[in-house]
């Protein structure tokens, strides 16, 4: 079964829903499971737990089919996402527009021409689709 991972703020922010309800759309639409993924940095951590996510998340869309909730501990939020998609094996990557510009400075740092669709493509092999505001 295919799978969409789509990383999230916790509490959702309005940008965090407008990418979820697109995932949702996606996994529906591919027939795919979906992981939702929160990244609770070390630095600052709000101790946000599965039940939270999970709990917040159908607050504001109902149950969803074949969903699964993960809360990791990171220092770098684009870092911790990447290592997840890896770890997952994940075939499409749902972001917003304002965490496709962070991953791009982050790639900047490290490349000199980050294009963040072609890198996650090429060394994960998935498709990312960027939601826009």
């Amino acid at each position: 079964m295919p799978l969409v991972v789509v990383p999230v703020r916790y509490p959702l922010t309005t940008d965090s829903k407008r990418t979820l309800r697109e995932a949702i759309r996606i996994a529906d639409e591919r027939d795919a499971s979906l992981t939702v993924l929160h990244i609770d940095l070390y630095q600052d951590s709000h101790n946000v737990t599965r039940v939270d996510l999970k709990r917040s998340v159908e607050q504001e869309f109902g149950s969803i089919d074949n969903a699964r909730y993960v809360v990791r501990k990171g220092f770098l939020v684009e870092e911790s996402i990447l290592e997840e998609v890896a770890a997952e094996n994940a075939d499409v990557v749902v972001i917003g527009s304002r965490q496709a510009g962070r991953w791009r400075r982050t790639l900047r740092k490290i490349f000199s021409d980050p294009d963040i669709d072609s890198f996650l493509r090429d060394a994960l092999d998935c498709t990312v689709i960027t939601v826009g505001s």
